[in-house]
């Protein structure tokens, strides 16, 4: 009886970990039905109590997903004034001359799927889950003992790479750590990277000329980050970079950094389609010039701290990125890149360090897949710090070994993401009155996230692994099997 109890439950886990929670309910219900007196029963009943709400989170992101698509069918995005943009999209007969409610430019739901259906699933140069890196392009290096802010020097930047090089085993992406000065370019800070770190490294091109921007052509190791998309408008000065990137062919990280309340709605569920929605246009765009093209989806969504700033510190954060990563994972299937694992604290002090290590351990427990701005950034992404950056690696090479010993073989951890029913209708209230400030959707979740988060807690209460905010790697049942 146990080893077929064992035998059940270890297909119960694969399946979780596809997360095909509606096959693993059955099993684990199966398990506690039919084998009372097997050693894995109180675990196959523990985790049947888990399954409603995982099923209902993944049900959330299927309806983030869909209605991220119903924000370009319905509302659609600004940009009849680009006419650039229009023509291709003219041209491949993407827009819906016959709906006359959208707001914007409409683009039709079957050519959405079409090109969806192109972008490619498996990326060569994928680093896997959990992968935590560098990023963001802080303008400012801060040195020990020196308050003179300032880019890097040629040789700061060198000495940044060698300390990259020497932490392969855990920085798993080396994106473009902080901003150089006028004596390097950005195409020499590449030829930097590439000769001192071997795995997968992101750069822009957008200042490089045509020339160089073709050096990341065919390289699975590399990857050109760009942007084109804000507030369902298109930012003006990215659309040449952007178009210039996706016709040389190279592999996209297609980012957009909304900041709730600012510049996208104030609940967790309309920020992440609103975000969705954008990646999405970029990605069809992307699809319509250079069929087959790689994308990664790069959704970042950011929140702002009390005192109305970007606030990496705040654990809002971390979770938010997590969900955005669990729509990609859980429904899309498109490679994603998240952020997390800062802080909002600016100098290099214990409480710094150890403020990111917790939030790289959040996004860890509940499972991401390429995470930037995770080791050595200061300041909500503000400062770049070697000191810190070594201190990170460290601490991350310790926090995963001890996750990787601890956790052994238990399920998917429930995020008890928040629902809003009215999420399409708060993006097309904020993109009508320009603002999500002038709001009626914003007012009324203007506490959500701290409601979020209070959700979580309370649900520790009633968990045997304790999915709280500040129990990050511990707590896990042990495995049996």
């Amino acid at each position: 009886m146990n080893v077929n109890a064992r035998t059940l439950f270890k297909k119960a886990l694969a399946r979780e970990k596809r997360f095909d929670f509606d096959s693993a309910e059955k099993i684990y219900q199966e398990i506690a039905t039919h084998f009372n007196e097997s050693s894995v029963f109180n675990r196959a009943r523990r985790r049947l109590a888990e399954m409603d709400d995982l099923i209902e989170e993944k049900r959330l992101y299927e309806r983030i997903h869909q209605n991220g698509k119903r924000v370009l069918t319905e509302i659609g995005v600004d940009i009849a004034e680009n006419q650039p943009l229009m023509d291709i999209l003219i041209e491949a007969n993407a827009v819906d001359f016959n709906n006359y409610t959208a707001l914007f430019i409409p683009i039709k739901a079957d050519y959405i799927d079409r090109c969806m259906d192109q972008i490619p699933g498996k990326m060569d140069g994928d680093p896997g889950l959990n992968a935590f890196g560098t990023g963001a392009t802080p303008p400012f290096l801060k040195q020990p003992g020196n308050d003179d802010l300032r880019p890097a020097s040629r040789k700061e930047f060198e000495e940044i790479v060698h300390a990259a090089g020497k932490n392969e085993d855990v920085v798993k992406i080396f994106s473009l750590p902080v901003a150089t000065d006028k004596y390097v370019s950005d195409y020499e800070v590449a030829q930097l990277m590439e000769k001192g770190f071997t795995g997968l490294k992101m750069t822009a091109t957008r200042n490089m000329s045509d020339g160089e921007a073709a050096f990341l052509k065919g390289k699975d190791h590399w990857i050109d980050g760009t942007s084109l998309v804000t507030s369902l408008g298109v930012m003006k000065t990215m659309v040449d970079p952007f178009l210039r990137s996706v016709r040389a062919g190279n592999n996209l990280l297609l980012l957009d950094l909304t900041i709730a309340g600012v510049s996208g709605p104030q609940s967790p569920e309309a920020l992440l389609t609103q975000i969705h929605a954008q990646v999405l246009f970029m990605m069809i765009l992307a699809q319509t010039i250079t069929p087959g093209i790689s994308c990664i989806h790069g959704g970042i969504p950011d929140v702002v701290g009390p005192d109305g700033d970007l606030s990496y510190s705040s654990p809002s954060q971390p979770l938010l990125n997590a969900a955005m990563a669990r729509v990609n994972l859980w429904v899309t299937g498109f490679p994603s890149a998240q952020s997390g694992g800062s802080t909002s604290i600016t100098e290099v002090t214990r409480e710094a360090i150890d403020e990111s290590g917790n939030s790289r351990d959040i996004l860890r427990k509940y499972g991401v897949h390429i995470v930037r701005h995770a080791m050595g950034a200061l300041g909500s992404l503000n400062f770049f710090s070697l000191e810190k950056f070594i201190e990170d690696c460290a601490v991350e090479r310790s926090a995963d070994k001890l996750f990787r010993e601890s956790t052994g073989d238990h399920g998917v951890i429930s995020l008890y993401f928040p629902s809003d029913e009215n999420a399409l209708k708060g993006i097309r209230e904020i993109a009508e009155k320009g603002n999500p400030k002038n709001a009626d959707h914003t007012l009324k979740n203007v506490d959500a996230f701290m409601k979020w988060e209070k959700m979580i807690n309370a649900a520790a209460m009633k968990r045997i692994h304790y999915p709280d905010l500040d129990d990050n790697v511990s707590g896990f049942e042990p495995a049996i099997l």
